[in-house]
This record gives C-alpha cells, structure tokens and sequence, in this order.
C-alpha cells in the first residue's frame, strides 16, 4: 500500500474502538422513528494520521423494543477520535455495533465528512 506524502502521525488501531460502551433502554414505541445526530465525529485516515471530521446522523426504528442511550453513544462515538479507519468502514463499523445492540432492521447510519482534497464524502449503510 501506498504510503502519503509528508507529515504521518500516529494512531490507534480499531480494537480501541469501544462498542462495549454501548447501552439500550427498553422502549415500548416500535414505531416511533428516531433521528440522532452529533457534529462531532472524529476518526483518524489510516493512510496519513490526518483527522477525518464528519457529521454523524443515526436514524432507526425501535423494532426491537430498544433504544440507543444518548450518554453511551457519546462514550462509543468519542471512542473512535484516536484510531485508524478508512471513512466507509467506520460508517459500517457504527451501524454493525449499533444494529447488534439495537437489534433492529430498520437502521440507517449516515456521515458526511468534511471536504478533503476537494472531495466532500457521505457514506450510508442500511435502510430505514
């Protein structure tokens, strides 16, 4: 693999990422559609050390009778500031841990990234 040019900092690997932080409540409305959002996601490009900024949106319906609890997302999510992942596999990352715990189909785990290089990315896993 190529390496970048310039400048590489150091960061963490993705057993660092800490899924373990995530809790549910139990939550009675199945039906009720759920948006979360933060503008504070923050993981490291494996290719330069540089941080990747993104606005993470979570979006689900509790079909599994839970629902995410926002101070353990916060703890899940800070996580991630440290390690090493490319932008598209954090995404699905979010939405494995989060669809393993929430135990719903109906998840969908959005980031949009700040621009890099002129290219402004999203990546989307999953389906309302």
């Amino acid at each position: 693999m190529p390496e970048a040019e310039g400048e590489r900092f150091p960061f963490k690997g993705q057993e660092h990422i800490r899924s373990d932080y995530l809790q549910t409540l139990d939550f009675e409305g199945r039906d009720q559609y759920i948006r979360t959002e933060t503008e504070e996601f923050v993981a490291v490009c494996p290719f330069s050390g540089l941080p990747d900024v993104a606005r993470l949106i979570i979006e689900y319906y509790p079909r599994g009778g839970k629902c995410v609890e926002l101070k353990s997302l916060k703890y899940y999510v800070t996580s991630f500031k440290d390690v090493g992942i490319y932008q598209e596999e954090a995404t699905l990352r979010i939405y494995r841990d989060l669809h393993r715990v929430l135990e719903t189909d109906s998840l969908r785990v959005s980031t949009e990234y700040n621009i890099r290089g002129g290219f402004k990315t999203t990546a989307v896993q999953g389906e309302l």
